[in-house]
């Protein structure tokens, strides 16, 4: 057993993978006790949550690159496997830890380990702000309850003033000594696949020193012009921020600090709007923990969802013959990463058109994108689907190809991912199913050979869905 010479404080990292504005290791730090940082890798506790495969790819880097700079503080960092409540139970034994710092967690999985770590352990367990703006339950209505409608919590949030002064790095850091630790290498979280493991690398720099350029660089450019740019897919108009937040290399106070101090102006409220989202989607999970896999509203249990694997396969891949939808679903492949307008188009169309559970989109994103965060990805898909909170209407259906011609006019986004329709002219690109056959013969495209016919009727398929939704209204009367 290794004994340190004094008891150690554990500072459990799971998704705060920076040392700036950490509020748990700066607390593990003042506790002037020995500091024993520690990541476990779960993947039973989660369920079906457990990291996907852009994530673990994100992770693996995140890690070696924190594990760096603990080693420089002379604080190795400690990775273990296993279920997190025993891991932790075991490893605060072996080390003779007297106390736990952690993240407050948003995700049902992980607060229930907490519950079990605590019923383990007798020393104090401490949870910390890292993730959110607010507490987790901070902000409720004036009758107490939680909101369900974002904008009067988006006032609500703002009337709170400005984010707490950041918590600095530490420049040093009394270490524990340190006990077994995994090699990261060993947990093999990077992709058997060379070629998504390829595009991945070539779209990101995951780590915190990334995320603070990143948001300086956005802070600095594109963020004045962020309400009409963010909209534009083929433009870099975007944070791109999502993963780093995500894994907490970089904290939303900072997010949000960065934006106030590049003054005033509608990009800038806008952007912050949409920190207040991924606020709003964390506090709809802490009090609805079913949000990940059932309807907020509770009729939409009922909704008459069709059986497609085919078409499924189809929308996975980028295959469904529409061609704004097609450049999301290969961006989301090739990159991990889509683009949030392109994200609802491809929900809409999945869950519209095709009538197809959104369970079964959120399962995909899931497993896919790098910035795969629980709260937001259900309460995105819930949104789309019309069964959220604050969600549109399920009769509101994004038609694709004017989504596509008034987003993406020139057709500089389809072209970069759909490369079979690089030659086809802006105003047909968008529906090449209507085009001229000259038109696409010169444009070298053979709709069913080299490039697929829509797998639906898009008239059709919106016809279909209001059906749907008119049997489930008359269901409930």
């Amino acid at each position: 057993m290794t004994t340190p010479s004094a008891p150690p404080a554990l500072l459990w990292l799971r998704r705060e993978l920076r040392l700036h504005d950490n509020r748990a290791l700066a607390a593990a730090v003042g506790s002037a006790r020995p500091v024993l940082p520690v990541y476990v890798l779960d993947d039973a506790t989660p369920g079906p949550w457990a990291d996907g495969g852009a994530s673990r790819w994100w992770l693996h880097h995140s890690l070696s690159e924190l594990a760096a700079s603990f080693a420089a503080l002379g604080a190795p960092l400690v990775l273990r496997r296993g279920r997190t409540a025993g891991v932790l139970a075991a490893l605060a034994a072996e080390t003779g830890a007297a106390e736990i710092h952690a993240g407050q967690p948003i995700e049902p999985w992980a607060i229930a380990a907490v519950a079990e770590l605590r019923a383990r352990l007798t020393i104090p367990i401490n949870l910390h702000r890292t993730l959110t703006l607010h507490g987790p339950d901070a902000i409720r209505t004036q009758t107490g309850t939680p909101y369900g409608v974002f904008t009067p919590f988006a006032r609500a949030c703002r009337l709170r003033g400005e984010p707490e002064r950041p918590v600095p790095a530490p420049s040093r850091m009394p270490a524990a000594i340190a006990p077994h630790s995994d090699r990261l290498e060993a947990w093999r979280l990077l992709p058997s696949r060379p070629d998504w493991a390829g595009g991945l690398r070539t779209a990101w720099q995951p780590g915190e020193a990334a995320a603070r350029k990143r948001l300086a660089t956005f802070a600095a450019g594109p963020l004045p012009s962020y309400a009409t740019a963010r909209d534009l897919p083929g433009v870099e108009g975007t944070s791109r921020l999502s993963p780093h937040l995500h894994f907490g290399e970089i904290s939303p106070d900072a997010a949000w600090r960065a934006a106030t101090a590049a003054g005033a102006g509608r990009g800038i409220e806008v952007w912050q709007n949409e920190i207040l989202w991924r606020e709003f989607s964390a506090n709809l999970l802490w009090h609805h923990p079913n949000l990940p896999f059932a309807p907020l509203r509770p009729e939409f249990a009922a909704m008459p969802w069709r059986t497609d694997p085919d078409g499924l396969r189809a929308w996975q891949r980028g295959e469904t013959g529409i061609p704004i939808v097609d450049a999301g679903m290969r961006q989301l492949w090739q990159t991990g990463w889509m683009h949030n307008r392109v994200r609802m188009i491809v929900a809409s169309f999945l869950v519209k058109h095709l009538l197809l559970p959104w369970q079964d989109g959120a399962a995909w994103f899931w497993d896919t994108l790098v910035d795969a965060d629980l709260a937001s990805n259900s309460a995105q898909w819930q949104w789309v689907a019309g069964s959220g909170a604050d969600a549109a209407p399920y009769f509101r259906i994004f038609n694709p190809v004017l989504q596509g011609t008034k987003f993406d006019p020139d057709g500089a986004y389809v072209r970069r991912y759909v490369p079979e329709l690089a030659n086809v002219p802006a105003a047909e690109i968008h529906a090449p199913w209507q085009a001229p056959d000259l038109v696409l013969r010169g444009a070298g495209v053979a709709l069913g050979r080299n490039y697929p016919k829509p797998i639906v009727d898009l008239a059709a398929g919106r016809q279909r869905a209001l059906d749907a939704l008119a049997a489930l209204n008359k269901a409930r009367s």
